[in-house]
């Protein structure tokens, strides 16, 4: 029986879509790991590292709030963050004891991993979202590495050692198309350390406060869906005061702290993604500061980031 001309033509159809859709696959892998083996030339210059109580505690509260231990675990031994649908990462060890990653780091490492996501020898931190920490003020910065270079050592049982870092192959290729971008690719490397503001309920303060959001939420706070987060991942809410706008739900600061603390909103639902067991640990100034800065944003439309 001969094969009619339109089934001839659909079966090479899709043999070339095929073909085509196996080469674009192929090309974002292999674009992928150039993009993550690339060099990121990045000038950086030491803090200093305080030693008096009031500044290691600062640094235990930076710590604790901007999670830091969410990825890195209380005691920065190393700790798995997600493990499902083929994807698997892990915080690395950067406490002390064996296997830290971060055991011949000098403190212009640290600036160059924490503020602009880039390792000591130049390689981009694919995952370490440091957008969210770039305007660290140095005092903060340093607080933040001395209280983490004076954490007891770890045991080799508990340490986790280097990070674990299995992506699939839909967000390896997005990430090779440019649809995923790493922190050292977002940030703005040029800009100098931001500058202490008085520490305060303020819109001011708010602002400082509220740059630990946008690595979900967006640099303009519009929310929308998380770059290479799992597919179950809802998108990230629309904090400003626009269409859509996750705010509304929160009549005062003390509300919006509720939530933050809990994970529930004020008419008893749960809000999913969010890493509560930090934002529980936040002070009252932070999130009554955050508060008035969030509703202080002009409107942008829902996940517009």
């Amino acid at each position: 029986m001969t094969m009619k001309p339109w089934v001839r033509w659909t079966l090479v159809t899709l043999a070339v879509l095929a073909v085509a859709a196996a080469a674009a696959v192929a090309a974002g892998t292999w674009l992928a790991e150039r993009k993550m083996a690339r060099r990121v030339e990045v000038a950086v210059a030491a803090v200093a590292l305080p030693t008096e109580a009031a500044a290691l505690e600062r640094g235990r509260y930076l710590f604790t709030t901007r999670g830091c231990a969410d990825c890195h675990a209380a005691d920065g031994a190393g700790r798995t963050v997600i493990d499902k649908d083929g994807m698997k990462i892990a915080g690395p060890h950067i406490g002390n004891g064996s296997g830290s990653v971060t055991a011949r780091y000098e403190i212009a490492d640290w600036v160059r991993a924490v503020r602009h996501g880039v390792a000591p020898g130049g390689r981009p931190l694919f995952i370490m979202p440091s957008q969210d920490y770039n305007r660290l003020t140095d005092a903060d910065l340093g607080a933040l590495v001395a209280y983490i270079k004076q954490l007891p050592a770890a045991s080799a049982r508990q340490a986790g050692g280097a990070a674990v870092l299995q992506l699939p192959l839909p967000v390896r290729v997005l990430y090779g198309y440019g649809a995923i971008r790493d922190a050292a690719a977002i940030i703005d490397h040029r800009l100098p350390p931001e500058k202490p503001v008085p520490e305060g309920a303020t819109v001011e303060h708010g602002r400082y406060v509220a740059q630990m959001c946008i690595g979900c939420h967006g640099a303009g706070y519009g929310g929308g869906k998380v770059p290479g987060a799992p597919p179950d991942w809802p998108a990230a809410a629309n904090l400003t005061p626009g269409e859509g706008s996750a705010m509304v739900r929160y009549a005062d600061a003390a509300a919006f702290a509720r939530m933050m603390r809990t994970g529930q909103r004020p008419d008893g639902s749960k809000v999913a993604v969010m890493p509560f067991e930090a934002l529980a640990a936040m002070s009252d100034v932070d999130l009554e500061g955050m508060y008035r800065y969030l509703k202080s944003l002009p409107p942008r439309a829902a996940g517009s980031r």
